[in-house]
């Protein structure tokens, strides 16, 4: 709806996962860069960790851009509320929807085994990433998901015929440190931080040049000082935030978006500033 009057080719601040969009903070190139060295080394597990907003799953699909072809299949479990049977059948779905339903937790156990052994014979390695995954200590996942690590594994060339990839909020360093056979499995960890006020800035810039966008033409640079502290830094806020301001600036016929303009849209969220 406001594209045209900023001169921009789509909505630049969409929560969506587009590669384009991605902005490659120094906290998420690091985490990048550590989980392609678990996966290219066939490492059993990694793990990444930050509050919620700050780009986790943008992350994690342009790690699935970056890697090869055969680092595949490549899956993600977004549901993890499961008992743990629940969890190794929807999980060898993902994998092999084709294979036809398992009766119990043996016979899933034994499709998950065989996939896994074909994967291996095509030289192909598979992905599978759990989101949200500090709901997974509730119902006692983290065992089930370490013993299926050792599936196939004495026939992969790595340490696991599989990597597993645990995504969620800061307090599943201290929930996974408690197991610790599954802390040994890890061959990463990575923690992704709020952006700090330049990377903020730059965000906002490379968010607006990604769509053909002039930053500098649009938001004043106070405008974007006020954002980063109304937003602390998480990129899901700021995507709001600056959205919204897009809208209210074209709606008003604003040339450019200013402090008290970002202090109205503000007020608008009824987001707290602590």
């Amino acid at each position: 709806m406001y594209c045209d009057y900023w001169k921009l080719r789509t909505q630049p601040f969409e929560n969506r996962c587009d590669g384009d969009l991605y902005y490659p903070a120094d906290s998420h190139q690091t985490a990048l860069l550590k989980l392609r060295y678990a996966i290219e080394n066939r490492r059993a597990a990694a793990i990444i960790c930050g509050p919620s907003g700050v780009g986790k799953s943008m992350l994690i699909n342009t790690l699935r851009k970056q890697l090869p072809e055969q680092f595949r299949p490549f899956c993600q479990i977004v549901f993890p509320i499961l008992a743990g049977d629940q969890l190794l059948r929807y999980l060898v779905e993902l994998l092999d929807s084709a294979g036809g339903p398992g009766s119990d937790t043996a016979s899933a156990l034994a499709r998950f085994e065989r996939f896994l052994q074909a994967n291996l014979e095509s030289k192909r390695h598979a992905i599978i990433v759990v989101d949200e995954a500090h709901l997974l200590e509730q119902n006692e996942l983290f065992e089930p998901l370490r013993l299926l690590l050792n599936v196939a594994a004495d026939r992969a060339p790595g340490e696991s015929a599989w990597t597993l990839v645990l995504a969620g909020q800061p307090t599943l360093l201290s929930q996974v440190e408690r197991y610790h056979a599954l802390d040994e499995r890890l061959a990463v960890k990575c923690m992704l931080n709020r952006f700090l006020p330049e990377e903020t800035s730059a965000y906002i810039l490379h968010r607006i040049r990604a769509v053909g966008g002039i930053a500098d033409n649009i938001f004043t640079p106070a405008a974007i000082d006020v954002i980063h502290n109304f937003t602390r830094g998480i990129p899901r806020r700021i995507n709001r935030l600056c959205d919204l301001a897009l809208m209210v600036g074209y709606a008003e016929d604003l040339p450019r978006i200013d402090t008290p303009t970002i202090e109205n849209v503000q007020n608008e969220l009824g987001v707290a500033v602590g």
